[in-house]
Parts: structure tokens; sequence; C-alpha cells
């Protein structure tokens, strides 16, 4: 059995690859508009003083997610 954790566990540094996008409706369309599918991979970049948002480094770009948007996104580090 695959072991996922979501983004927002992830800490600053850590590479992964996004496994699954676990919402629907329009912010599940928002997440994947902004290049977040399957088979991504990413790196953490940094956080905000309180931990919201995370910033993350993917395709070439930098993108910024609140918690509530990372937690709907579940994936896999090269430990798990």
């Amino acid at each position: 059995m695959e072991n996922f954790e979501t983004l927002r566990m992830l800490r600053v540094g850590q590479q992964a690859v996004i496994k699954k996008i676990t919402v629907g409706g329009e912010m599940g369309r928002r997440i994947r508009d902004m290049g977040i599918v399957p088979g991504t991979v990413f790196t953490v970049m940094g956080r905000a003083p309180l931990k919201d948002p995370v910033e993350i480094k993917l395709k070439g770009y930098n993108l910024t997610l609140r918690n509530n948007e990372a937690d709907h996104i579940l994936v896999q580090t090269e430990e798990g």
C-alpha cells in the first residue's frame, strides 16, 4: 500500500511528486489550472512566518498555496 501525505506536511527544501488531488468543484479546477496535476515533481521553497501560505517551485515557476488548498494535494516524497 502506498503511503501519501498532504503537501501541507512537507518541510522547506523537500522534493515530492503530486499523486492525487482530493477535492473537486471550483477549488479542484483552480488547483489543476495552476499546473498541480498528478505526476508533477515540485520542491517546497518556503513558508510564511505562521506557516501559511506555502511556496512551491514546479514546472519552472514559483507558486504560493494556502494551507486549505495544500490539504487537498496528496504527495509522495523520495523517502516515502
